[in-house]
């Protein structure tokens, strides 16, 4: 099973999107995947068709009121399961202050859990509160996405930190395996950013091994209408436009995964 975060303290980036549709495309192949939504904005969730007419439980309620994976989780495609976000998970940092191991509880829910999956993805809040802890104390693997402008390396080092503390002191097994550019267009800006992106991996040769084997993801998503469009009819991009360059772009991302 690969146990993997994806996530970036810079919102709009396709941090969400990548989550959703990196999942539906792994499901599709024929994997069993399970997509955690740790957002308090629930866009993963609400991305997938889960509307807030109705109370549910949530993974707010995993995480606080000590309820199981199995109790939350629901199945929306084949292959493919949801732990959905609430709004209610903006408290969860104030309200697991004072519980001792805080930062341990989805890294124990998902050994309790039962279930096999091939893939776990969590789709992180754009924040390094207890809820990023949670995501980087439960898996292996964290991928990062970036937006080709000017400011796509501010915050990276910071981020790559945050990893690397988190690898020393909670989860020795937690590397960042890699980068992919979202949003991306070809002009001179997004190819020299892309270049930019590589240089600062290939020029840190003492690296930390939290992410001394990262890469750059060969496989980009490129700005696609159709990607934005289609968290509004709750749907993956396959479900919505199966034709689309975003449907293109997320089916090589995934093959490309699924090779590492």
């Amino acid at each position: 099973m690969r146990t993997i975060a994806v996530m970036n303290q810079k919102g709009g980036v396709g941090k969400t999107t990548t989550s959703v549709n990196l999942s539906a495309a792994l499901a599709a192949s024929g994997k069993k995947v399970l997509l955690i939504d740790l957002d308090p904005q629930a866009h993963a969730s609400l991305h997938l068709g889960l509307t807030f007419e109705k109370e549910f439980e949530s993974v707010y309620d995993v995480l606080v009121c000590n309820k199981s994976l199995e109790s939350v989780r629901r199945e929306v495609a084949e292959n493919l399961w949801l732990v959905p976000a609430h709004l209610d998970l903006a408290s969860a940092d104030f309200e697991l202050a004072s519980v001792l191991g805080r930062e341990l509880i989805l890294r124990d829910k998902i050994a309790d859990d039962s279930m096999e999956f091939d893939y776990i993805i969590i789709d992180c809040p754009p924040s390094l509160g207890v809820l990023t802890l949670n995501a980087l104390a439960a898996v292996e693997e964290v991928f990062i996405p970036l937006q080709p402008h000017f400011l796509a390396l501010h915050g990276l080092s910071k981020l790559l930190q945050t990893i690397d503390l988190v690898s020393r002191r909670l989860n020795p097994k937690l590397r960042v395996s890699g980068v992919v550019l979202c949003m991306f267009e070809r002009t001179t800006l997004s190819n020299d950013v892309k270049a930019d992106v590589e240089a600062f991996f290939s020029q840190h040769e003492d690296r930390p091994q939290a992410w001394r084997d990262v890469r750059v993801f060969n496989s980009t998503i490129r700005r696609n209408i159709r990607l934005a469009e289609a968290p509004s009819y709750g749907r993956s991009i396959f479900q919505y436009d199966p034709k689309s360059n975003g449907a293109e772009d997320y089916l090589a991302f995934a093959k490309e995964v699924a090779e590492m």
